[in-house]
């Protein structure tokens, strides 16, 4: 347990941040999960509309220092493949 005041500080800001960076990953992998049912569903415009939202939060967690970019690049290639292959 820390015995400075900044440090406590620290542990308390880092344990609000770690909970704000959980949610949002959850709420990601949420979202990604029903792109995944949109796409076997076979149901092209519900996942258009899906794959939109789902790319907003990857680049918001860009912005937000939660994802890297690199990774965030892969995913929306591959998700943006996924809804074109759909559609052929």
């Amino acid at each position: 347990m820390p015995n400075i005041k900044s440090a406590k500080k620290r542990v308390l800001v880092n344990e609000k941040k770690n909970l704000q960076n959980r949610m949002y990953k959850s709420a990601l992998r949420t979202a990604i999960g029903k792109y995944s049912a949109a796409l076997a569903s076979g149901d092209k415009a519900a996942a258009a509309e899906i794959y939109k939202s789902v790319v907003k939060k990857l680049d918001q967690g860009v912005a937000k220092g939660i994802l890297h970019k690199n990774a965030v690049a892969h995913k929306k290639s591959r998700f943006t493949k996924q809804l074109n292959k759909l559609g052929a």
